[in-house]
């Protein structure tokens, strides 16, 4: 008798076991499918970005390739289909340019606001500094010392890439509001960084010296030469920032 109990215990749990089993089978086959289908997705996506940034790098070698060979129509087309390109290093990338074309075309505003939409959709900040870096040089000599000095704040941290243009470029900023005594300072710092281009040492120590001599009149205008002058150019994607970049950068 107790042998028939254990075989018909057994026929229910097995007969249990097996209805969970059906219950749950749906849920887990589903969610196979749904881990296998993310993977592949996944995969998918960033072939999908590979061959977007390829062809991205593809339009922006053609509008360098159009600018440089005095094409500004054509190099103005590649930048714009550039600007809506899913690649965020070659977006910010022509967004620059834009913005540096408006600047050419004495649109201070709309120059702006494309560096700051570069600033913004830059993937790292060797390319998002470049570009606040050139809104800065943009509103040097019109927008009142604080705006330019918090714009300047997060450049000037030991990490950022451009410190020491950013450093000049707060002096800069210091000698037309009147702080002598501040740009002194910032200069030094600039004359004396061994990582600093050669160029910038060079307007660093002229800018002290005419400091020191008193030649308010002459400071203003190195100060407005040297905001006339391009700011660094950011790497294409892959490049690497080497020491000493040049603020003399060809204009974009």
């Amino acid at each position: 008798m107790v042998d028939v109990f254990e075989e018909v215990e057994e026929q229910i749990r097995s007969d249990r076991y097996r209805a969970l089993a059906l219950k749950v089978l749906p849920w887990f086959i589903g969610a196979v499918v749904l881990i296998l289908a993310g993977v592949g997705g996944w995969q998918g996506y960033r072939a999908w970005i590979s061959s977007q940034s390829g062809k991205a790098s593809e339009t922006y070698a053609k509008g360098l390739e159009a600018q440089q060979a005095g094409r500004p129509g054509d190099a103005r087309t590649a930048w714009e289909a550039l600007a809506k390109s899913p690649s965020p290093a070659y977006k910010s990338l022509a967004l620059q340019h834009l913005g540096a074309l408006r600047l050419a075309e004495r649109d201070t505003a709309g120059a702006v606001a494309l560096f700051d939409q570069a600033a913004k959709a830059a993937p790292d900040p060797l390319i998002g500094d470049a570009a606040r870096l050139k809104s800065v040089y943009a509103l040097l000599d019109t927008a009142p010392r604080a705006d330019i000095d918090a714009r300047l704040e997060p450049l000037l941290k030991p990490e950022r890439p451009f410190r020491l243009q950013a450093r000049e470029a707060a002096a800069f900023s210091k000698l037309l509001a009147g702080d002598a005594s501040a740009a002194r300072a910032d200069f030094v710092v600039v004359s004396l960084a061994p990582d600093a281009a050669e160029g910038a040492r060079s307007r660093a120590t002229a800018a002290i010296a005419l400091i020191d001599s008193g030649s308010a009149q002459r400071t203003r205008d190195l100060v407005k030469a040297a905001a006339a002058l391009p700011p660094p150019r950011p790497l294409p994607p892959g490049a690497q920032l080497g020491q000493g970049l040049p603020m003399q950068a060809p204009a974009q």
